[in-house]
């Protein structure tokens, strides 16, 4: 029909070009991407321990509202006692490991999922072996976690 347009050819409005550029981190192997900082999982504490973190996207002045971030759990090593109101997806990605949710324990492998929800007493740790490591997603703008003391 005249006048109508589908999805493809709706007329684009030019707006004024912007400064971001579209960023390719490439795998370097041992699970280090190139472009990335290797951090250490907090900068200070001691309510954790063998665990470090590259935020992937989110820290490279992207206008995302999530990150990206890798982390890694020697064998041994675990995460802080936390709980905060945002709430995060966990992907397995290398070896095995473990997370506390509450009150129970859930094992993550390869390419599993896990969602946990605002308000959750977590931790994530790694009684295996060889190293875990994990994606994990959080909203860019987020609560500051709150230590859980047991």
């Amino acid at each position: 029909m005249p006048g109508r347009y589908s999805s493809c050819e709706l007329p684009v409005k030019k707006t004024r070009r912007s400064s971001l550029r579209n960023r390719l981190y490439p795998f370097q192997g041992n699970f280090v991407w190139k472009g990335i900082r290797v951090e250490r999982y907090k900068p200070s504490g001691d309510d954790w321990s063998e665990i470090i973190r590259q935020t992937i996207i989110g820290n490279h002045g992207e206008r995302t509202d999530f990150e990206l971030r890798y982390f890694e759990i020697r064998p041994g090593g675990y995460s802080s006692l936390e709980t905060h109101r945002h709430e995060h997806v966990v992907i397995g990605i290398r070896g095995r490991g473990c997370v506390r949710l509450n009150r129970r324990d859930v094992e993550i492998g390869f390419l599993d999922v896990l969602y946990i929800a605002p308000h959750t007493v977590h931790r994530l740790y790694n009684p295996h072996n060889e190293p875990f490591g994990f994606f994990c997603i959080v909203d860019s703008k987020r609560d500051r976690p709150r230590p859980v003391r047991r």
